[in-house]
């Protein structure tokens, strides 16, 4: 599994950006996307129109943390 940093450009409410993050990030990503059987897009757009202040990269990124960490206290309480 490679960590190196991949840059992908996507569209957020009409404008393309960048967004810069570790390959793992992106695979959960896609993976969070596929379980609510939305497109990676409109994933980002959502996060993005959470995220406050923050980067949306970071944002991402804790977004993807706080995924894998509810889904793993769900399984632990079943």
């Amino acid at each position: 599994m490679g960590a190196g940093i991949v840059k992908r450009s996507v569209s957020i409410a009409g404008h393309r950006t960048s967004i810069s993050l570790e390959e793992p990030f992106w695979e959960i990503l896609r993976t969070i996307a596929g379980r609510e059987n939305i497109s990676l897009q409109s994933l980002i757009g959502r996060i993005d129109s959470e995220r406050g202040e923050q980067n949306l990269s970071s944002a991402i990124r804790v977004f993807v943390l706080m995924d894998v960490r509810d889904r793993q206290q769900s399984s632990v309480q079943v």
